[in-house]
């Protein structure tokens, strides 16, 4: 059940991540895009703005496409962190803890998530399994 319990919350957290990722890239699911994004970016003082979106969204998304094959979970547990590490420090931090208040709950969950699984590892149902 443990395997099973990991590749659950490896696809969602996963898959989520792939998504936005799209989002910031691709203006996919509601996005904006890399320019809407970069601007966005620019007008928190991420400069510049386009090229940190561009950083930004590759991170999600291949940082979500490897969480969830779970391959070089490591890797893409960092991947997934970081980016919620700036979203903590550059946008909800300063609204507190509480989403309710546009607050870094969130963000603080998928962190943890990303860094426990990191570091337990994937399960057997994953690729880092088979491969190594």
């Amino acid at each position: 059940m443990l395997n099973i319990g990991l590749l659950i919350i490896r696809l969602v957290i996963g898959v989520l991540f792939i998504g936005h990722g799209a989002q910031k890239l691709f203006g996919w699911f509601g996005g904006h895009g890399l320019k809407g994004t970069g601007g966005w970016f620019e007008s928190i003082g991420m400069k510049p703005g386009v090229t940190m979106a561009l950083f930004a969204g590759l991170a999600e998304f291949i940082g979500g496409v490897l969480f969830a094959l779970g391959l070089l979970t490591p890797i893409a547990g960092i991947m997934i962190a970081g980016t919620m590490v700036m979203a903590i420090v550059k946008v909800h931090g300063p609204n507190g803890l509480w989403a309710t208040a546009n607050g870094y709950e969130y963000n603080l969950t998928l962190l943890a998530v990303a860094i426990g699984i990191a570091l337990i590892g994937p399960g057997q149902y994953a690729l880092d399994a088979i491969l190594f």
